[in-house]
Order: C-alpha cells, then sequence, then structure tokens
C-alpha cells in the first residue's frame, strides 16, 4: 500500500520520516509533504488561490481532489490513502474534524483518507514516550515531564522546552519563532529514533499509528479475496 502523509511543516516531517516506518514496515511506501504551517479551510474550496497556498489546510481542498481523481484511474488493485496531520492548538475537536471531513465530501471522487490530529500539537506524540525524550535529553527536568498528562491543552511545546531547552520557552521566544521552529526540528530529529510506537501514551498518535495499520490490514485483506 501507498500513502501520501501530509503534514503542517519541517519539525513534523522530520519525526514522520523516522516514525512512519516504524508502524507500517518496508512492505509499503510512504511520501511526505510538509508546509509552511496549518493555516485555515478556505470558504470557497474551489478557490485556485487557496490551492496554490503554502499552507496545509488552505491547499487541502485541492490537494484531496487531485489525489481523488489521480487514485480512480489507477489499476483496482493498487491501494493508497492520504493521511492528513495537523495541531488541534485551540479548536473544538468535533466541529474542527467535520469541516475537514466536509472538505472529503466535496470531492468527487473522494480518496481514501483519514485525518489524525496531534492533541495540542506536535509535541504531544514526542511527550507520549517519555523515556525515549530522556534517552536523547539525559538531563531533561523530570518534574516536568512526570507532571504532564497525555494529550492535555497545557502549551505543550512550551513544556517540552522548558524540560530539554536551556532557558525553556521564554528565551525561544525571545530569540524568535524562527529559534522555535528550529529546535522543534531538534527534537524531532533526536527524539523520534528513539521512540517505540507500540508504547506510545498519546491518545492522538495512537489513533494516528492504529488509522495507518489498520488501512494496511484492509487492503491485505482486499488483495486476498481477489
Amino acid at each position: 500500500m501507498h500513502f501520501e502523509v501530509l503534514v503542517e511543516g519541517a519539525s513534523d516531517k522530520k519525526a514522520l520520516q523516522i516514525l512512519i516506518p516504524k508502524i507500517i514496515g518496508d512492505q509499503d511506501t510512504c511520501d511526505i509533504r510538509s508546509y509552511r504551517g496549518r493555516g485555515d479551510i478556505p470558504r470557497n474550496l474551489t478557490d485556485p488561490v487557496a490551492a496554490r497556498n503554502k499552507l496545509l489546510l488552505n491547499n487541502l481542498p485541492g490537494r484531496l481532489r487531485a489525489y481523488g481523481k489521480t487514485y480512480a484511474g489507477y489499476p483496482a488493485n493498487y491501494r493508497a490513502a492520504v493521511i492528513v496531520v495537523c495541531d488541534l492548538d485551540d479548536k473544538c475537536l468535533k466541529k474542527f474534524r467535520r469541516e475537514l471531513l466536509d472538505v472529503l465530501d466535496s470531492c468527487n471522487p473522494k480518496p481514501a483518507t483519514r485525518f489524525c490530529i496531534a492533541i495540542e500539537e506536535g509535541e504531544a506524540w514526542l511527550l507520549g514516550d517519555i523515556p525515549a525524550i530522556k534517552a536523547a535529553y539525559p538531563r531533561a527536568k523530570d518534574h516536568l515531564l512526570n507532571r504532564y498528562k497525555n494529550d492535555s491543552i497545557c502549551g505543550t511545546w512550551e513544556l517540552l522546552a522548558d524540560a530539554v531547552f536551556a532557558g525553556g520557552s521564554a528565551e525561544l521566544r525571545e530569540i524568535g519563532w524562527q529559534a522555535v521552529g528550529r529546535e522543534k526540528y531538534k527534537w524531532a530529529e533526536k527524539i523520534a529514533p528513539h521512540m517505540d510506537v507500540d508504547a506510545n501514551k498519546s491518545p492522538s498518535f495512537c489513533y494516528f499509528r492504529d488509522k495507518m495499520q489498520g488501512l494496511i490490514r484492509m487492503s491485505e485483506s482486499e488483495q486476498g479475496q481477489a
């Protein structure tokens, strides 16, 4: 099976480049496409300007329509799916998921698509594996890591920064958002290799993992019945 994975930015792409092979093995393939941030779903889902936007959600309607048409032209035995990974931030999960499903429903034909939302941010998936953080950052502050509640709305990247970055999130903010982005990329690069995808305690990461593995099982079952 082939996966097209759409993510918000470079740090998300780096983490998933390391984690997805642990999830799907080497029998299936995956391309990960990153954007310059999350953005917003355009009001006009067929707006050609939005389709060229460099933000994930602005680009999403046009991207899903394109995948739907492309996949419809593939042989019947070719299995492909789109996985959209984005942060919840301060949005209402139920409403946000409905908005994403409305985008998919506007496509004809629809590509096989799963929406996987990191709660609250992508760093929640790293914080779902505290032993991996400690392996990458042995001097990480245990009292901060141990008080974290998985997938809580708490300022996720800030908590991780306070635990592993000298000066914490306050100093990173003072340096500027480019520095925040560089550190997020570094966290993904250093922590993800140590992560155990089967032991992660982030519910939203487990949802992502299970959706990918479930699609593979479905594909194998359909091919076995063919």
